[in-house]
């Protein structure tokens, strides 16, 4: 790449980062789908996915083969390009936010970081900005729908995912106070010194504002028990009961792209990101710089692997919320223990700053 100028250089190096993130992502997603049916199925003393391919390994390819070749039916009564666009604003949504998110150590060829498709310098605020967008798809899915099932759940889904954003953004402060950055690779150097001693949940003591984060996540990407917008036992299917074939699939694969970046997000601003939980006690053995490379990426997508398990783990265990507990639950209950967060971590940083 000598010969070529800088940009075309850069160009070329962020298309590929952007592409194989891409296909990473949507790969995590259907064995994700998979994970959860066989993790579920063991906590139910059954076996899971276990005909298609070894140990039911090519099952997430026979869903998408089937989804893909389904009927796709367009009830008569829809507003047509609401109707179409509301899955593509869903998924949209939730695949963008992974391109702000850094995966591994800083890891420079020709001036370009490989572990990191975009560095800004408000990389949290453009993860909260654009995940907020996400609720316009459900919105509008149930109000083009024109069924009142789909109303319904759509309206739940607004009505709550807008309600616990609130006390999401508030548990964030105290770890942003903490960095003195919105930049998410500050936020994971400046947990990096001690390894696990320095994590905002340890060392940081933002372990309550972890709790808000994860139960206000739970909330947003509508997952048991918090699942109210797709009660199938009251709602038929919630906001997608009237979308078949590949429109559904995208709604599908919405809700588990967002729970891939909801654990990246939680990783990053409380577990230290890719950094290990040992600090820097055997960089000595690390020498090599594709090992230096490679462990932080292996700690990334353990501690993410982690927070899948426990998605799934409390979707199999907990039965659903009724809807007032869950509203009085994130406004009565955990907007003001975030509150009461910030306020400590502030009064903390200026007595021992």
């Amino acid at each position: 790449m000598s010969h070529l100028s800088p940009f075309v250089t850069f160009l070329l190096i962020s298309i590929v980062k952007l592409l194989v993130v891409f296909v990473i992502t949507l790969t995590a997603v259907a064995y994700t789908v998979l994970l959860e049916r066989k993790v579920i199925g063991r906590m139910q003393n059954r076996w899971g996915p276990s005909r298609t391919g070894p140990f039911g390994l090519l099952q997430p390819l026979a869903d998408g083969i089937k989804l893909f070749l389904k009927e796709d039916m367009m009830p008569l009564a829809v507003d047509r390009p609401l109707f179409l666009v509301a899955p593509m604003i869903a998924l949209t949504c939730a695949m963008v936010s992974i391109a702000v998110v850094p995966f591994g150590a800083v890891t420079r060829v020709q001036g370009v970081d490989l572990f990191q498709v975009s560095d800004l310098n408000i990389g949290l605020l453009v993860i909260l900005g654009i995940t907020s967008i996400g609720v316009y798809g459900i919105a509008l899915s149930g109000w083009s729908s024109n069924n009142k099932f789909a109303l319904l759940g759509s309206l739940r889904a607004t009505s709550q995912m807008i309600s616990y954003e609130l006390a999401l953004g508030l548990s964030l402060v105290g770890v942003v106070l903490r960095a003195g950055s919105l930049r998410l690779r500050d936020i994971v150097d400046s947990q990096a010194a001690h390894g696990a001693l320095s994590w905002n949940i340890l060392g940081g003591f933002q372990i309550v504002a972890f709790f808000i984060y994860i139960m206000s996540a739970y909330a947003e990407a509508n997952r048991s028990p918090f699942d109210l917008p797709e009660a199938e036992s009251e709602l038929v299917a919630g906001y997608h009961t009237e979308y078949s074939s590949m429109k559904f699939a995208m709604f599908f694969m919405a809700e588990y792209a967002n729970m891939i970046t909801i654990s990246c997000v939680a990783t990053l601003l409380f577990f230290g990101g890719a950094s290990s939980p040992f600090g820097h006690l055997f960089d000595g053995f690390l020498n090599l710089p594709i090992l230096n490379a490679i462990f932080p990426v292996l700690w990334f997508v353990f501690k993410i692997f982690s927070f899948l398990f426990l998605f799934i783990w409390v979707r199999s265990t907990l039965p659903r919320f009724r809807y007032d507990q869950l509203m009085g639950f994130g406004w009565k209950f955990l907007m003001p223990v975030a509150m009461a967060n910030i306020i400590v971590t502030s009064l903390v940083m200026a007595l021992h700053p």
